[in-house]
């Protein structure tokens, strides 16, 4: 299957020296531009005291960026519902769509998206996780607006406003636990590829197709993948600007996190068995020129059997971010005009 679709997820990462409060409106800008040149969806994450991924409130930033956009969809990526009441997510979400109605994406997932301490001051219930099903289940009443049994302590409890449009819930995953899960209610199934760098994919991806149950929401399965790739007008450029990521991973590796080093400096202190290690990185990086990204885009999507991606960039620069970004829309609607017969010159107005 070919790459038919591309969308971004955003997690408002933290360059060395920039404002984390900067970085938050930076994520509201880019939801914009990626608007202009064609992603079909924008997504973007929840971490907790995390330093180098400051997006905490992902319903939040929803809100903002639904003000400020027309037809993109919105979505998180996603809402780590065991920290939370189901009602109250729903309520949110419900809100979100009627300000941008049949726009709005609910991605839930099952992890902290924090440290265990962390989580449990967002909820002390340990048990918490193992709710994630039975939440699922509440929320697909809640949106909705599905009574509940009889007997249930929440029938007769709405979750308003009602709209003519309902999110869509998306299951996040990186293991077989999430396609399992998105498999038994019949919902679409995100796959982070960019977790277990492709570990795990196919397997976690042909288990959720061979054991999907048709819903009310879904009468066939429906997957999408995460992925991690860069691009810049040329392979140097772009190997350098990775390098910024790849320092963070190495660093991250022997529990060393904080803000995303410039590219200047993500070599400096590293000694030669690192700078092997750092080389390594880099070759398995979804990394390149456009059409060098676009290929291996195209191809994993061809592998996996799945027709979209949503792609994470990080970059020290904000500018650098916008410039991949925008490179490899056109890179994509160069190729969709190519495979349409159109002139090349009107790929440029495919995503208007």
């Amino acid at each position: 299957m070919n790459l038919q679709s591309l969308s971004v997820l955003d997690q408002s990462a933290v360059g060395f020296g920039n404002s984390q409060a900067a970085v938050i409106r930076e994520t509201l800008s880019l939801a914009q531009r990626c608007e202009e040149w064609g992603y079909e969806r924008f997504w973007v994450s929840e971490h907790h005291s995390h330093p180098t991924i400051v997006g905490t409130a992902p319903e939040i930033l929803m809100a903002a960026i639904a003000t400020q956009t027309k037809k993109i969809r919105i979505g998180s990526a996603g809402v780590m519902l065991p920290h939370y009441s189901a009602l109250k997510v729903a309520e949110q979400f419900r809100v979100l769509d009627a300000l941008a109605p049949g726009r709005i994406d609910l991605g839930v997932g099952r992890a902290p998206g924090s440290d265990g301490r962390t989580a449990q001051l967002l909820n002390p219930d340990l048990r918490s996780a193992a709710r994630f099903p039975e939440q699922i289940q509440d929320l697909q009443h809640w949106l909705g607006d599905i009574p509940f049994e009889p007997g249930h302590p929440a029938r007769g409890i709405h979750a308003y406003p009602l709209g003519e449009t309902v999110p869509e819930v998306w299951v996040l995953g990186s293991s077989d636990y999430g396609a399992q899960v998105a498999a038994h209610f019949g919902l679409p199934y995100v796959f982070a590829h960019f977790i277990t760098e492709g570990q795990g994919a196919e397997e976690a991806i042909e288990l959720y197709r061979a054991r999907f149950t048709p819903s009310r929401y879904l009468s066939e399965p429906k997957v999408l993948i995460c992925v991690w790739a860069l691009t810049a007008r040329t392979e140097e450029e772009a190997f350098f600007q990775f390098r910024s990521r790849a320092r963070f991973k190495m660093d991250r590796g022997i529990g060393v996190m904080g803000a995303i080093k410039p590219p200047k400096e993500a070599l400096d202190g590293l000694d030669s068995a690192q700078r092997t290690q750092f080389d390594q990185l880099c070759q398995r990086g979804l990394v390149g020129n456009p059409e060098q990204v676009y290929t291996k885009l195209n191809t994993l999507s061809q592998d996996l059997g799945v027709s979209e991606c949503a792609v994470i960039t990080w970059t020290h620069d904000f500018v650098a971010r916008l410039d991949s970004y925008e490179l490899l829309a056109r890179q994509h609607h160069t190729q969709a005009a190519l495979k349409k017969n159109l002139p090349e010159t009107d790929a440029q107005t495919i995503s208007s």
